[in-house]
């Protein structure tokens, strides 16, 4: 069987829709930058009951993917996407990650993992970090360390006026505080002002709040464009691809704090520190009826490492040529 001429392989989990969208970000970068890419995707990984299983059960099907990935694309250089599909790994690559599992798996919940991402840091060639906080948890110190967000950009036309007085992201209810939210809402609601819920089936029916159910990109993005608000409330945010996309297109983010690198929390700090509280209802009354002048213009100009040309350029100028050289 001939072989393939690609020169990177990426491998990929592919058990959530956060991953999948950035493995295929990643792959366009590459692409555009001049790169062969090969994808080594898990396909669906089956729910288990804990995170020690489940990284067990992503890593080995990581380990898989990769093998075969090899077995055609022999002597690419190889990107696995997250630290979990690193930990069974069959050859040293670079790794690209959002956090550490020294910070979301404490205790029981990473007896295994923490000692192996020690040793993935120490031996990976390159670490690709989507943000400058990423690696704060460890100790250990990398070859070499590049920063390579998940592009973000504007997603069409900002309209002149918005009908939607505030949006939220509730993929995982738990994770990102869906309840907390609400009741914010409904201490802040005024007339008939309301909060569109997306990423989730509609809940039981609570005045001012609308369930959009699980939206195409499209028209999630176009739902961000309509709303003059974002609101977010993570018990802690890895990456958090969805408030930036927010800032992208133009809403006014309202977050409580959360632990994690969550690159979104320092740019809301920047643009509007009234914001950023635990005490949801009040930032939002703030964000509804007293917005910061320029808050969408200062938002593009702090969005700008995150664009994709910013990412192609360190993608071309310093994750390629350590990569190809090695």
């Amino acid at each position: 069987m001939p072989r393939s001429g690609a020169d990177i392989l990426v491998v990929a989990v592919e058990g959530t829709t956060g991953w999948r969208g950035a493995a295929q970000e990643l792959c366009a970068s590459l692409s555009r930058s001049g790169a062969r890419v090969a994808v080594a995707g898990t396909g669906p990984v089956p729910n288990v009951r804990t995170f020690a299983l489940t990284d067990f059960v992503q890593a080995r099907a990581a380990r898989r993917a990769c093998l075969a990935g090899l077995a055609e694309h022999d002597g690419a250089a190889v990107i696995y996407c997250s630290i979990t599909a690193a930990l069974l790994w069959p050859r040293p690559g670079a790794i690209w990650l959002d956090s550490l599992a020294a910070e979301n798996r404490q205790g029981r919940h990473g007896i295994w993992q923490r000692p192996v991402e020690r040793r993935r840091l120490e031996q990976a060639p390159l670490v690709l970090a989507m943000s400058s906080r990423s690696l704060d948890p460890t100790r250990v110190t990398p070859q070499a360390v590049e920063v390579v967000p998940v592009p973000v950009e504007r997603s069409g036309p900002l309209p002149a006026s918005r009908e939607l007085a505030a949006v939220t992201y509730a993929g995982n209810p738990e994770k990102k505080r869906l309840s907390f939210v609400l009741d914010a809402w409904e201490s802040a609601r005024r007339g008939e002002e309301t909060l569109v819920v997306a990423g989730i089936e509609p809940l039981a029916p609570r005045p001012g709040v609308e369930f959009a159910g699980r939206l195409d990109r499209s028209a999630y993005r176009g739902l961000l464009r309509r709303a003059r608000a974002f609101i977010a409330a993570p018990l802690r945010e890895d990456y958090g691809i969805a408030p930036l996309e927010a800032l992208a297109d133009g809403c006014t983010l309202v977050t409580a704090p959360a632990p994690g690198p969550y690159p979104a929390l320092e740019i809301a700090r920047q643009l509007d520190p009234r914001l950023v509280d635990d005490d949801l209802a009040p930032a939002i009354r703030i964000a509804l009826d007293d917005p910061a002048p320029g808050y969408a213009e200062r938002a593009a100009e702090l969005l700008e490492p995150f664009s994709p040309s910013a990412v192609d350029q360190v993608v071309a100028e310093r994750v390629l040529p350590r990569l190809l050289s090695a």
